[in-house]
């Protein structure tokens, strides 16, 4: 059995808050200029990206599509290339900040002031358990809400500028693309953070509860992706027998109806086709329909999931300090 950690009993004062912070940043100096230095230059290549970039992509394919069919043609192909390759590597950059979120808050912010003994001298400072965990999140949150935002900010916007100009734009529902643009990264950026402060001060080691912070984070974006299409309701579009299949944006599900009204599974996707229109007669298919989220759903799918995100990272910060209070009893 683990023995309960038991905070030292004092008939002192709490600690001021600012104090806390001081002893906060000071503590985890070197964290926090890493984390500024990675939002600084992020933050300078999504500008890069929405500003000189998008611009000389954009030039490059109006050149493009002056060409037409001329075999001799030439345009800047470097300039889409280097546009498309840098978006690619900040959308990923992006969603890659409340992994680091998580990470930190599991290894350092908590995890490694448990095992290093650091957590029980600030409670022999007249900081009561609970102030020093309230500490821990509070700071971090508003730290991590407004990098992740701004992050988050400036990707929409880097995409916005090529969206209609750059011919290799991703399109709102390319998932990456869609999670980047929107409020789920500062979701998961706080949820990452609750995830690493429990995790920390469940498992009282840095390496452990870093790599627990992590794989829950994934595991709780994973949840979140599976969930994402059915958390709004969809739209449904019908077409023709020949037509196939229409309606654009995330796509939930597509079959063929009947007459009565029925949706039966595709078995081909337009009448068109070799033995499917014989197919479609035997099961007396009169048209197909798809349930898609068109562009309009958006915004409620974003703002829904991130409501999700921040239910999960309400009741781990609960847990972390019902956790803390059970072992400083």
């Amino acid at each position: 059995m683990t023995a309960a950690l038991t905070a030292p009993a004092t008939t002192d004062r709490p600690a001021p808050a600012p104090r806390q912070l001081r002893w906060l940043l000071r503590l985890h100096r070197p964290a926090l200029l890493t984390g500024a230095a990675v939002v600084l230059l992020l933050g300078a290549a999504l500008l890069w990206l929405g500003g000189p970039l998008t611009d000389a992509s954009a030039a490059a394919w109006k050149q493009y599509n002056a060409c037409g069919s001329t075999p001799t043609c030439s345009y800047d192909q470097d300039s889409i290339l280097l546009h498309k390759d840098v978006y690619t590597y900040t959308n990923f950059a992006v969603l890659a900040v409340p992994f680091l979120v998580a990470a930190w808050a599991g290894g350092s912010l908590t995890g490694r002031e448990m095992e290093s003994g650091t957590a029980r001298l600030a409670w022999t400072q007249s900081v009561s358990p609970a102030r020093w965990l309230a500490s821990r999140l509070a700071l971090p949150a508003v730290l991590s809400t407004a990098a992740t935002g701004l992050l988050a900010w400036l990707h929409r916007l880097a995409w916005t500028a090529a969206d209609g100009r750059v011919g290799t734009t991703n399109s709102w529902d390319h998932f990456p693309t869609f999670y980047a643009n929107g409020t789920v990264p500062v979701a998961l950026a706080l949820a990452g953070l609750a995830a690493g402060v429990l995790a920390g001060l469940l498992l009282r080691r840095a390496l452990g509860a870093l790599a627990a912070a992590t794989v829950a984070l994934g595991a709780l974006w994973a949840a979140v992706h599976t969930a994402l299409p059915h958390l709004w309701p969809t739209a449904t579009e019908t077409s023709g027998l020949r037509d196939g299949p229409t309606g654009l944006g995330i796509m939930v599900g597509q079959g063929v109806v009947t007459a009565d009204g029925d949706r039966l599974d595709l078995p081909c996707y337009t009448s068109m086709m070799p033995g499917c229109e014989s197919t479609l007669s035997d099961m007396g298919a009169v048209g197909f329909y798809r349930d898609v989220h068109p562009a309009a759903h958006y915004w409620p799918l974003q703002l829904v999931a991130s409501g999700a995100l921040l239910a999960v990272a309400a009741l781990l910060a609960y847990a972390a300090f019902r956790l803390l209070r059970r072992r400083t009893a």
